[in-house]
C-alpha cells in the first residue's frame, strides 16, 4: 500500500528534510509540498491524500487553524520546533507529533502509526456495504457494488447505479469521504468511478457502459496507479 503524502511547512529546509524522508520510505509517495496552509487546503479539495506532514507555526494560517478548517478525515503528523504544542496537538486527535530536528527513526515510528490508522479506516469502510440517501422525498438504500460512477451537478451529485440515477444534495468532497477508497477513485473534479465497473480506457477517458468519463490531468497519475496493469 503506497500512501500519498503532502508536506506543509513555510521553512524550506524543514520541508526538504521531510520530503527526503518520504522519498526514502518505500510505502510513501510525495504528492506535493506547500509553504503555506491555504494552498494546501485548496489542493486537498481536489486531490486524494493519505498523510499530511504539517508544521504548527506558519504565518497567516497556523497548523492548528489548518486542522480546524480541514473537512476530510486525513492522518496528520504535526511538526514543530517546540514541545509546548503537544497537548493541543493530541486534543486535535493528530496521529503523532514530531519535534525538529527530526530523526528518521522517529519519523518511521509516526508513519507506522498512520499506516495502522489508515488500514483500520479502510477495513471499516469495506465492512459497510451501502449508504442511504434522501432523494425524491424518500430515503433510498444504495449498495456500493451497484454504483457505476458519481457525477457533480452544481450543488448536487448524480449517483449513477446499474438501475437508475439518484440526484442528491451533497458535495463531491463529502461523497468521496463516504465511499470506500479500495473500490472508488476520483478521476476528475466532476467524477468518481467504481474501479470494478471500468470496461476500458480510451485516450483521456474511461468507458463505463456507454458513458465516457474524462480523466483530469491532475488526477491521471493517481488514477493509473490504482489500476492493475500487466
Amino acid at each position: 500500500m503506497i500512501l500519498n503524502c503532502i508536506v506543509v511547512d513555510d521553512d524550506e529546509m524543514s520541508r526538504k528534510v521531510v520530503v527526503h524522508f518520504i522519498e526514502k520510505t518505500n510505502s510513501l509517495k510525495v504528492s506535493n509540498e506547500f509553504d503555506n496552509a491555504g494552498d494546501a487546503l485548496r489542493y486537498l479539495d481536489e486531490e486524494h491524500v493519505d498523510i499530511i506532514f504539517l508544521d504548527v507555526q506558519m504565518p497567516e494560517m497556523s497548523g492548528m487553524d489548518f486542522i480546524n478548517k480541514l473537512e476530510k478525515d486525513i492522518d496528520i503528523i504535526l511538526i514543530t520546533s517546540e514541545q509546548k504544542y503537544a497537548v493541543e496537538a493530541f486534543e486535535k486527535r493528530v496521529t503523532d507529533y514530531l519535534v525538529k530536528p527530526i530523526e528518521y527513526a522517529r519519523f518511521l515510528q509516526a508513519v507506522q502509526q498512520a499506516q495502522i490508522n489508515i488500514e483500520l479506516k479502510r477495513a471499516a469502510a469495506v465492512k459497510r456495504k451501502e449508504f442511504f440517501v434522501r432523494t425524491d422525498a424518500k430515503i433510498v438504500r444504495i449498495p456500493y457494488e451497484n454504483i457505476l460512477f458519481v457525477e457533480a451537478l452544481a450543488d448536487y451529485v448524480i449517483i449513477q447505479t446499474d438501475a437508475k440515477k439518484h440526484i442528491v444534495h451533497f458535495t463531491m468532497k463529502g461523497i468521496a469521504n463516504r465511499l470506500p477508497e479500495d473500490y472508488f477513485v476520483r478521476t476528475h473534479r466532476s467524477y468518481i468511478v467504481n474501479l470494478d465497473k471500468i470496461e476500458s480506457l480510451e485516450d483521456n477517458s474511461i468507458l463505463i457502459g456507454d458513458k465516457h468519463i474524462p480523466i483530469g490531468a491532475s488526477y491521471r497519475e493517481a488514477f493509473l496507479d490504482r489500476l492493475n496493469f500487466l
